[in-house]
């Protein structure tokens, strides 16, 4: 399998030892440790609580992500969405696609191929991504809004890597 180095700027802070990439202070864990304290939360919380609230702590990251990268690389629309999707896929995360975006309908399709936590959970009948969930309409927001729309929305997985007959996951946002 052919590999190549990132495609964003990776620097260490040699007093701190901390990780930047563009500027975003980051954190960086093998695979295994994540979804092994994932697996452990969700373990006691129950997967659909533990999606409720990374849903919206995920919203919020990608809001905050999106306008700040807006900002830095002047960009604007599903030029932003775009952006998004290849820096999370060189993450580590997945390979996220954008299928389909209509900023004016609110709506969106994307494709996750790759993923880490279906990596790590493999088939076990049941959608595993919904860490992503969020992701999808705190992005699609904050697009929406710097461009002065007053359109919110909602995301999905319709379904995941993780399920029979399903090679790759599909994300849905939709407006609300």
């Amino acid at each position: 399998m052919p590999k190549h180095a990132p495609e964003m700027p990776i620097q260490v802070d040699d007093e701190t030892g901390v990780w930047t990439t563009d500027s975003v202070p980051m954190l960086y864990v093998p695979r295994h440790f994540f979804v092994n304290n994932h697996m452990a939360i969700e373990a006691e919380l129950g997967a659909e609580a533990y999606a409720e609230i990374l849903y919206k702590a995920g919203y919020k990251s990608a809001w905050q992500w999106c306008e700040t990268q807006a900002e830095r690389h002047a960009l604007k629309g599903a030029a932003v969405f775009e952006h998004y999707m290849k820096y999370l896929s060189q993450l580590g995360w997945g390979l996220f696609k954008t299928e389909h975006i209509d900023l004016a309908r609110g709506t969106a399709e994307v494709r996750l191929e790759h993923s880490a936590f279906v990596s790590e959970y493999g088939k076990c009948e049941r959608k595993v991504d919904y860490m992503f969930t969020g992701w999808f309409a705190g992005a699609m927001d904050q697009i929406l809004a710097a461009a002065g729309s007053s359109l919110r929305t909602a995301a999905e997985q319709e379904f995941s890597a993780s399920e029979a007959d399903h090679k790759h996951g599909l994300f849905i946002v939709y407006p609300v």
